[in-house]
């Protein structure tokens, strides 16, 4: 039994991360166990390769301004553990978090005494947290799952949502999800069920090919951008991105969004056509100013997150190369005219190589490091990657970004980005440790 958070966190993190034997039998198994608490609960389930959890972001901002009690499931997380797991934006208590360790503590012991099945991996634990935690000690009106990794295997593929969204299609997670578009977008369309809708942003015709063809096996209604819902931008300012929206029952002709980048607009677009879905098919009503107002406040740490005016930092977890894509577009889309300074770290088993050549087209110099991660690249490969003429390396974190923020000038833009594991770090630095004075975002 666990009574204290420091055991129980020390337990999970011990946890092997991934199986030997992937797919959903050891979750299957545990959860029959305890009379399958993820029934009870009404879930949305959002893959892709990027944009997860902002659309996660948006859909709960929508539903809570609808007066709805919403959970998320959501990794990695940025400041604590506990962010994984949230009901309207609160993190789960330690005394909750360690309530559900021990019920799930005992089943992670029986699963490889009683079958052949192995230990469950760290993500699977944490997923059954989430199950146990959402369909018996805090049911919510909707639970928000977000993919951890790919999608037919993954740990939160055993709900059976009322509907279902992937994103986009990219290259990421090759190792695990096969090196064409058309094999990784088989595993993200593993997440579509019987008769569940479905709703995608992916514009790869491979991508698109494959979804289209699992959502005809399982008789599942897709949703396409551009095709039955359309989000057309109109313009962007400091408040963020203007746009309208189109869907059967929705009609916008000008919404705003304060997460910056083209690419969100897609990500709402997704969020407003599950709105939209279960609005038609389950009469979970939300008005028009409650989409509004929730698309507006709706923020997500570590995606082009501003965290001082003056120096202008800005923090993207930009982590493969479909990211860093969207980020230098967002970089060009609001910055063109500001003198940029990059701090960039990024994990070895990335694309970190066509990563670094993106990101240093919008920089006037760049500065790589390294942080305190097992797969973190060292930041002497990154340098190597690097054609930039104002490049440095500094494998210290902490010297490269004192001394970035106090060279960045009045008018010019500090932007830290690659890993998220790297941002949370940064983040929480700036935010609570740093002894600099940092004026307000």
């Amino acid at each position: 039994m666990f009574t204290t958070i420091e055991d129980t966190l020390t337990w999970i993190h011990g946890l092997i991360p991934h199986g030997i034997k992937p797919g959903t039998k050891r979750m299957e198994w545990m959860l029959a166990r305890i009379d399958h608490p993820e029934h009870r609960i009404h879930a949305v389930h959002v893959g892709g390769t990027n944009g997860k959890g902002s659309t996660v972001c948006f859909l709960r901002h929508i539903y809570q301004e609808a007066g709805l009690k919403v959970g998320t499931f959501i990794s990695p997380y940025i400041t604590s553990f506990n962010e994984r797991i949230m009901v309207n934006g609160q993190p789960i208590s330690d005394e909750d978090l360690i309530r559900a360790a021990n019920v799930v503590y005992p089943l992670t012991k029986a699963c490889p005494a009683e079958t052949d099945l192995g230990e469950p991996t760290e993500f699977e634990v944490v997923t059954m947290l989430s199950f146990v935690y959402f369909g018996k000690l805090n049911v919510c009106d909707l639970v928000i799952y977000e993919v951890g990794l790919g999608g037919r295997l993954d740990s939160t593929n055993v709900i059976h949502p009322l509907v279902s969204i992937i994103t986009n299609v990219g290259m990421d997670h090759m190792k695990q999800l096969g090196y064409t578009i058309s094999s990784i977008a088989q595993e993200k369309a593993g997440i579509i069920k019987n008769g569940v809708g479905i709703i995608t942003a992916a514009g790869h015709p491979d991508a698109l090919a494959v979804i289209r063809q699992k959502a005809q096996e399982k008789k599942a209604n897709l949703y396409v951008l551009g095709r039955q819902f359309h989000a057309e931008s109109l313009h962007h300012d400091e408040e963020g991105e203007h746009f309208r929206f189109r869907s059967l029952y929705i009609h916008e002709p000008d919404l705003v969004i304060g997460m910056k980048g083209e690419h969100q607009i897609k990500n709402a677009a997704c969020a407003l056509m599950a709105v939209d879905y279960l609005k038609s098919y389950y009469d979970i009503i939300v008005e028009e100013n409650e989409i509004k107002a929730g698309l507006k406040k709706a923020a997500w740490p570590g995606r082009f997150e501003r965290v001082s005016r003056n120096p202008l930092i800005i923090l993207d977890g930009a982590h493969n190369v479909q990211g860093t894509e969207a980020l230098v577009q967002t970089v060009e889309r609001y910055y063109s005219n500001r003198k940029t300074h990059v701090l960039y770290a990024a994990l070895k088993d990335k694309q970190y190589e066509k990563m670094v050549r993106l990101i240093e087209t919008v920089a006037d110099s760049i500065t790589f490091t390294s942080f305190d991660y097992p797969r973190a690249a060292e930041s002497s490969a990154l340098f190597k990657a690097s054609g930039h003429r104002q490049k440095k390396e500094c494998p210290d974190w902490h010297k490269a970004l004192d001394d970035l923020v106090r060279e960045t000038k009045e008018n010019e833009v500090l932007l830290v980005c690659g890993s998220l594991y790297f941002i949370a770090a940064v983040r929480h630095y700036l935010l609570n440790e740093s002894r600099m004075k940092m004026p307000h975002a």
